[in-house]
């Protein structure tokens, strides 16, 4: 990986490219080796600040560098990218948790398996949405990416949790 980023240092230079997104955005996504953001959403370098994690999931760090996504660096816009066949849906917490154990790893985090991306998605939205420490709160969108055809949609939080999130504010 060395020798190729050295072969490669005149285009991955960026020279007076701002460390604050162009489109003003922050993308939260899964870490999935299939899922490439930039054709995906139609990004170029410098478009916006990319999180990834395990699940896409709106974790408390991933808060934390949401935040500094905004508060420090501009962004008005977070989209959340999660997808079908993700490793974490329908994973065991408690296997997990045990697995650690016996290797004598007692974490602080838990694994954040789920049983349903759309349900485990819009309960990211609703997080988010009441989350103090983002400022920007109003525009945050969810997608569902396919990995076996491509297609991409997009995921609404319910009524009820809009409207917790925004009573919450």
């Amino acid at each position: 990986m060395l020798s190729v980023a050295a072969s490669r240092a005149g285009e991955l230079a960026a020279p007076g490219l701002s460390p604050r997104p162009r489109r003003k955005v922050a993308v939260l996504a899964c870490m999935d080796t299939r899922i490439d953001l930039f054709p995906m959403l139609g990004l170029q370098r410098g478009d916006a600040h990319i999180i990834r994690n395990a699940g896409g999931l709106v974790t408390d760090d991933a808060i934390r560098s949401l935040s500094a996504s905004q508060r420090l660096l501009g962004t008005e816009e977070i989209v959340v990218v999660m997808h079908d066949g993700c490793g974490l849906c329908g994973a065991s917490e408690d296997d997990f948790a045990q697995a650690l154990a016996a290797d004598g790893v007692l974490p602080t985090w838990r694994l954040g398996a789920f049983k349903e991306v759309e349900a485990t998605l819009r309960h990211s939205l609703t997080r988010l949405r009441s989350s103090p420490e983002l400022p920007a709160r109003e525009h945050i969108s969810g997608l569902v990416f396919d990995p076996e055809t491509g297609a991409l949609r997009e995921v609404q939080a319910s009524p009820a949790d809009t409207a917790a999130a925004v009573s919450d504010q």
